[in-house]
């Protein structure tokens, strides 16, 4: 057991490091965590070795996937359904946006501009078009826009976004089959029950040191993610739609909302967000950069041709448009999770993952670098926030916080 406090201090060491970082340069925490499993990787690899940082450890690999599951749930649970109810159309229309411009223009460009066969050029579009929920959820948690009207706009058409990447993925490269059949209908009968039976299981049982309730939701959490990964989809998947679907009923309870957080982001997701950057290979990245920048560039592009006017067509101000835009470029779970299906599939080679994965990662720190450092929308910004960032608060469209928060 040495080994393993040992390797677990040294992780959380690294988030530690990461979260004084983000404190000092003013950053979201998610990317200097990406930033610092990249540069640790790189640094511990060169002087003692690549298995010192214990990436394919099984209970690393649980730490980080839970992590996943946990975020992703919560920023479902941040849903306001009164807010999308009325938003629903701007969000629909942003989310499809952001999932076509990308996933058609990296196929396109994949397939006549660098000659890859017509599979791999899909699975490259696919793995493009997405949305990191767990990025974004992060940044908005970080400045309080998950309180805002805007913020959970954003949270939607998020969830819009992978969707789609979720069904093309199913569609051209996962045929429908009976564990597929298995997985919906039990799904659609939890997240019909689910509704009903929690708030009334825990006005019941709940209030209690046993911490009932996250064990209960932890629960639905990972048997609806067992079933997924028995029927060949993910587990983030049914997380995000258990979120929505408890919106109503944990995403007003505050104070469980508050101790989630606080395991989430104290424990899980550090392993997650340092996990992701340690896949990047600076000194692979540096022999061979072409491809890796063709994409994060084409994914970036085609975002933004698709998205900007979509924000502007629903009035959004400059700023707030292009903020917005940066934010749904960024990728990271499902790309990721789309480049390695492709790759244990024979669908892509390693050359071709690399370059995908690489680009994938590039997207969740970039964007959210220049979105956060330029196109910031402080109008928006709840007063705390806008108070530590030292201006005045501006009438903007937002949601009421509550005084709990």
């Amino acid at each position: 057991m040495t080994g393993i406090w040992a390797l677990a201090a040294l992780w959380l060491g690294l988030a530690l490091l990461a979260s004084l970082l983000s404190i000092w340069f003013r950053i979201s925490t998610a990317l200097s965590e990406i930033v610092v499993g990249t540069i640790a990787q790189l640094i511990i690899g060169a002087i003692i070795g690549h298995a010192v940082l214990g990436t394919d450890e099984s209970w690393v690999k649980f730490l980080s996937g839970l992590g996943a599951i946990v975020l992703t749930f919560l920023a479902g649970a941040e849903l306001d359904p009164a807010v999308f109810k009325l938003k629903w159309r701007e969000a629909a229309a942003v989310g499809l946006a952001s999932f076509f411009g990308p996933f058609l223009g990296c196929a396109a460009a994949a397939h006549y501009l660098l000659g890859w066969e017509v599979m791999p050029s899909w699975l490259a579009g696919v793995a493009m078009s997405t949305t990191s929920v767990a990025v974004v959820y992060a940044v908005m948690l970080e400045f309080g826009f998950n309180r805002t009207e805007y913020g959970k706009t954003v949270l939607a058409a998020c969830f819009v976004t992978d969707l789609g990447t979720v069904v093309a993925l199913g569609l051209i490269f996962a045929p429908f089959t009976f564990k597929t059949a298995v997985f919906l209908v039990v799904g659609i009968a939890v997240f019909l029950i689910l509704p009903w039976l929690t708030p009334r299981f825990f006005k019941l049982y709940g209030n209690r040191p046993s911490e009932l309730e996250t064990k209960f939701l932890l629960l639905c959490l990972l048997g609806m993610g067992a079933l997924a990964g028995w029927a060949d989809s993910e587990a983030v998947l049914p997380a995000y739609l258990i979120g929505m679907v408890l919106a109503g009923t944990v995403g007003k309870d505050h104070a469980l909302v508050r101790r989630l957080r606080t395991l989430t982001f104290g424990l899980l997701t550090p392993f997650y967000f340092i996990r992701a950057g340690s896949f990047v290979s600076i000194p692979s990245l540096i022999a061979a950069p072409a491809a890796f920048l063709f994409f994060l560039i084409v994914k970036i592009t085609t975002k933004m041709v698709g998205v900007y006017p979509v924000t502007k067509l629903f009035a959004a101000p400059d700023r707030e448009a292009m903020y917005t835009t940066l934010l749904m470029s960024t990728g990271l779970t499902f790309g990721t999770i789309s480049s390695l299906f492709g790759l244990s599939h024979g669908i892509i080679n390693q050359a071709q993952y690399s370059a995908l994965v690489a680009a994938v990662i590039g997207s969740a720190v970039i964007p959210t670098l220049i979105a956060n450092a330029f196109y910031l929308p402080r109008h928006l910004l709840p007063a705390s926030e806008a108070d530590v960032a030292g201006v005045a608060e501006q009438p903007a469209r937002r949601v009421a916080s509550d005084p709990a928060e």
